[in-house]
């Protein structure tokens, strides 16, 4: 069928009909930067679900309300389930909320912070405590080296 002959509101309702996000498995381990992080993003998402569900004529932008509804019950799912995990008082080995600096083996020089799954951002250099790196630095100590990728990367500093 041409989609010349598809009506609008077929469309629209396949759009409203958005599948949940996914939830990772793994704990919610959060800094308290990233606790700030998903309240704040809750906060965002009831926000867009009040607007939504003001608007007079749901039927008009039935998308709206259910992208509004599956980041509601995201951030409310990951705010249920967020364990908060304080800073390491100790710089002795690498732990979550560790700040690392590590030498691959071609030279580079890189820095990471350890962080839960949703504050995670490598370019901003903070990496998932579930990711394999973080897994391969976990308990080590400043020195020591860990298998990555193939190669070896040492630990310089641990923060």
């Amino acid at each position: 069928m041409s989609v010349a002959f598809t009506r609008e509101e077929d469309i629209e309702a396949q759009a409203a009909d958005l599948p949940d996000r996914p939830i990772s498995l793994h704990p919610n381990l959060v800094t308290p930067e990233g606790l700030a992080a998903i309240e704040a993003a809750l906060a965002e998402a009831q926000a867009a679900y009040g607007a939504a569900q003001a608007k007079d004529d749901l039927s008009v932008d039935r998308t709206a309300m259910a992208r509004a509804t599956r980041e509601l019950r995201y951030w409310s799912a990951r705010r249920a389930s967020a364990q908060l995990v304080h800073p390491p008082e100790t710089t002795d080995s690498v732990a979550f909320g560790s700040t690392v600096t590590i030498e691959r083996e071609d030279g580079r020089i890189q820095r990471f912070r350890i962080v839960g799954e949703d504050e995670a951002d490598p370019k901003e250099g903070r990496i998932s405590y579930v990711s394999p790196l973080a897994r391969a630095l976990s308990g080590k100590t400043v020195g020591e080296t860990a298998a990555i990728g193939g190669g070896e990367t040492e630990i310089l500093a641990i923060e």
